[in-house]
């Protein structure tokens, strides 16, 4: 193990744990026991989105649904709401499905099985490795970002990402132990955070650079490396504005499955790459494409999807801000009635 036996790189960085370990919201202080239910949503809610950003939303959704079981009798309506800004839908829904079914076929108490673990909604690989360890204390790893770096740093390993994630998940899995199991997965996620970090890997301050094969190679800076990412396309389109008068706007709710599913929006065009736009534009960045839509004011919505009473809905202005509206709609909306429209 690069001159460092396993039980030593555990005593090592559970010994800087101890001492530097984040408090987060979700995660139980030294000596108490982790919450199965906060642990959970703190895991998803952190697919593919900062600790920075997932703070506020763990702790609304905290005082809003306290339990599994709070959650499961919420209207999904609400948790798409709470969830907005946080991005990739799919994630709020599952999430409502999965507490719906922790509540209903577990009694609203997860399962510490991982084979039950991994057949809850929205629960894949890499949450049930979290939630196996963070809060069963079983020696499963959970490869974040964060320990992807810290072990292609410690290890050298000089394949780029994704096609490393093989050989990162095998050392991950090789360094597991029964001795806290759940503190060690943290730790190792807490040290790529805060001493082996994307842009500077500090390793004067790293518990574990005495074995380090990246720092011997004077290469740990260099590490992760990444495949050359794919640019992304460009999709345009038109989003309609319709006010009511007395000052409702028109909204539509989109099909529960697909891009923002179950989210609403103001009634658009379809979005391609070959619309042509005019100058009152909002832009928005999605995982694999680029979107310009133009913001037109209208008192028709000829150009749209046909308004029927399913999908569409009147909804008063003061009333935006709990809507369940994504990120690319509240900027739609704030730049056709003004900075204002989201404030309570």
């Amino acid at each position: 193990m690069n001159g460092l036996k396993q039980f030593e790189f555990h005593a090592q960085l559970l010994n800087w744990y101890d001492k530097n370990r984040r408090v987060l919201p979700w995660r139980a202080l030294a000596g108490e026991v982790a919450d199965p239910y906060r642990v959970w949503l703190s895991e998803i809610m952190l697919q593919q989105t900062t600790v920075a950003t997932v703070k506020s939303y763990f702790e609304k959704f905290i005082e809003k649904w306290p339990t599994v079981q709070h959650l499961a009798k919420a209207d999904l309506d609400d948790v798409l709401a709470a969830w907005a800004g946080l991005g990739y839908y799919a994630r709020a829904r599952n999430l409502h499905a999965c507490a719906k079914m922790v509540s209903d076929e577990y009694s609203g108490v997860f399962p510490d099985d991982e084979k039950l673990l991994l057949k809850l909604p929205g629960i894949g690989p890499y949450t049930c490795g979290a939630i196996s360890a963070i809060a069963f204390d079983k020696p499963f790893a959970a490869i974040d970002g964060n320990v992807d770096r810290v072990l292609s740093r410690f290890y050298a390993i000089t394949e780029p990402l994704p096609a490393s994630k093989p050989e990162i998940r095998r050392r991950a899995d090789a360094l597991m132990q029964n001795n806290r199991a759940g503190d060690f997965v943290q730790a190792l996620m807490d040290l790529g955070a805060m001493v082996c970090t994307p842009r500077t890997a500090n390793c004067e301050l790293c518990p574990l650079q005495s074995a380090c094969q990246g720092l011997a190679l004077g290469i740990a800076g260099e590490l992760p490396k990444k495949q050359r990412k794919k640019p992304r396309p460009t999709r345009k389109g038109t989003a309609f504005i319709m006010l009511r008068g007395d000052g409702a706007v028109l909204l539509r709710k989109r099909p529960a499955k697909g891009l923002l599913g179950g989210m609403l929006e103001v009634p658009c065009t379809p979005w391609d790459e070959n619309q042509s736009i005019g100058s009152n534009i909002v832009e928005h960045t999605f995982t694999h494409f680029h979107l310009i839509l133009d913001v037109v004011k209208t008192n028709t919505i000829e150009h749209a999807e046909q308004r029927d009473k399913v999908s569409h809905i009147w909804v008063m202005t003061d009333q935006l801000a709990t809507s369940a509206l994504p990120t690319i709609m509240k900027k739609v909306l704030v730049k056709a009635l003004g900075p204002d429209v989201f404030k309570t």
